[in-house]
């Protein structure tokens, strides 16, 4: 069995770069690029669910709001008869 080590590069203007290479500092900096750019992909997902659900909620209460109005319409003595 053969194994491939592969090395990690960054690409910067059009130039391939081994992460080896790079300077302490730099390294550092790309670990934070690689982590910041992580994060932002996970809550970008986390909130696609958000807004999903947000969404399935609001259309609910439009939809029981909808369902007591056409109640009250259709039945205005009875609104009438609560408020004695």
């Amino acid at each position: 069995m053969i194994k491939e080590n592969k090395e990690s590069v960054v690409i910067l203007d059009d130039k391939e770069m081994k992460v080896a290479d790079l300077s302490a500092e730099q390294q550092y900096l790309h670990t934070q690029i690689l982590d910041l750019t992580n994060k932002q992909k996970r809550i970008q997902f986390e909130l696609d669910q958000v807004n999903a659900s947000l969404s399935v909620f609001k259309n609910a209460f439009i939809d029981s709001a909808k369902q007591k109005a056409d109640e009250v319409l259709n039945n205005p003595e009875e609104d009438d008869n609560d408020n004695s």
